[in-house]
């Protein structure tokens, strides 16, 4: 059946702890994401995002919702998203798109931690309550290990024992277990978990009805540690150098810079199935009318500050990349405005033509990506457990995440080294920002 339905296709690319300034748009790494560069050139970069809870389970249920954190029912990792509450994905199939999903997708999360049963050996348990017509919901890296010791609880590692690797990959990880290891996987690079889930999302796409818009967000399980790459991926930065991180005392410099390279590999390879999609939509002749999206659901601290993985209001763990292209967005666009990636959903609706309920918390960048708007939020917000920041694109303001409310001026000091709460001279924007929580 013909096509009659004109909305755009929405292609969402939403990998796990990916930081901000890793693409290959800082020019202070040695990063090469040529694919996602792509993408920026023909769209908006949103140079200044966070995400509305930087650990794995809120911030994607929040944007599911489509509200801050506060009034998201899921607050922490140990919590599921309720199935009978209404998500971006039933609103959009509701609609009618075909709404799919592959990767990690964290919804249910708490029963996850549990290691109980939560994905289906097919990945589709509780997709149709969630909201998609089509998808695999696989395990992340440590419950699929966690879970998957006796038996395959979920599609990867069930695909994996039937390639006859399953005990292969559990004493991987089981010898990455509580070390920062950066030694190579022994999987073969098709059945590493990225490769697999990009190769799924592909697949998605191609059994996709004709006749209907489709959505596919695509959950990367990487560049989530553990820093497990394939041999492949291993040579993609050997012998590169990094910057060390900033305040760490706690592993030699050539252990942060093996870190960092596998970090860097992970990222690539993410962006080398970035570009195999692009080739896929082009081929399609679907590329002019798709809206294709890039950010992740929180960062990760790298061994700044002497922290690793997210759940803290410093940058490395709350700010995003966020790359936006397709039909009627300007081109080559860097946005410096304070941005949440929380607005993917009401933007998401926008572009299907779908009312955005006025409940939610989420706003529309459309104006914003095709130029007939300059201004969006004055102040974006963030939150985890006890503490809540605010960020105006220049000054960060941050209460209940240890003795004292922190301010920082990321102008002046980026890296977040000087806590300026004292500091008369800044007092009216500590007002103002306190005032935003």
């Amino acid at each position: 059946m013909p096509k009659t339905d004109t909305r755009p296709n929405i292609l969402f690319f939403f990998p796990d702890q990916l930081r901000f300034d890793w693409t290959g748009s800082n020019p202070d790494l040695p990063l090469r994401t040529p694919h996602l560069d792509r993408v920026q050139k023909n769209g908006v970069n949103f140079s200044k995002t966070v995400c509305p809870a930087p650990v794995c389970a809120p911030s994607r249920a929040c944007v599911a919702a489509g509200t801050e954190y506060d009034p998201c029912p899921v607050r922490g990792n140990s919590d599921d998203y309720p199935t009978d509450r209404a998500t971006l994905y039933s609103m959009l199939r509701d609609s009618g798109y075909h709404a799919m999903g592959c990767g990690k997708f964290d919804l249910n999360k708490g029963t996850c931690t549990a290691n109980l049963p939560a994905w289906g050996l097919d990945g589709k348990r509780h997709l149709r309550e969630w909201g998609f017509s089509d998808g695999i919901n696989n395990e992340g890296k440590i419950d699929g290990a966690n879970s998957g010791r006796d038996n395959p609880q979920g599609p990867y590692l069930q695909f994996l024992e039937e390639r006859g690797l399953r005990q292969i990959h559990l004493r991987d990880f089981a010898n990455r277990r509580g070390k920062q290891a950066t030694f190579a996987t022994p999987l073969p690079d098709d059945a590493y978990c990225d490769n697999w889930i990009g190769q799924n999302g592909l697949d998605l796409i191609r059994a996709a009805p004709a006749d209907k818009p489709w959505f596919l967000q695509i959950n990367f399980n990487g560049p989530h540690a553990p820093w497990d790459i394939t041999e492949t991926m291993e040579k993609l930065y050997a012998g590169v150098v990094f910057p060390q991180p900033n305040r760490n005392d706690q592993l030699a410099p050539d252990e942060h810079v093996a870190i960092r390279r596998n970090y860097a590999a992970m990222i690539e390879n993410i962006d080398r199935w970035v570009g195999r999609y692009l080739d896929l939509l082009k081929a399609r002749g679907e590329l002019d009318n798709t809206l294709i999206v890039f950010s992740s659901d929180h960062g990760e601290m790298l061994g700044d500050h002497n922290a690793w993985g997210k759940g803290k209001p410093l940058h490395p763990s709350a700010s995003v990349p966020l790359v936006i292209a397709g039909p009627g967005v300007q081109q080559g666009i860097t946005c410096d405005l304070p941005m949440t990636n929380l607005d993917l959903t009401a933007t998401f609706l926008d572009y299907a033509n779908v009312d955005i309920p006025n409940d939610m918390d989420s706003r529309s960048l459309r104006n914003l990506l095709e130029g007939t708007a300059r201004a969006h939020r004055e102040i974006v917000l963030s939150g985890l457990g006890n503490w809540r920041m605010a960020y105006d694109g220049r000054y960060k303001y941050i209460e209940g995440f240890g003795d004292t409310p922190m301010l920082f001026d990321l102008d002046a000091d980026p890296l977040e080294n000087h806590n300026r709460i004292a500091d008369a001279r800044v007092s009216d924007r500590v007002a103002r920002l306190k005032a935003a929580l």
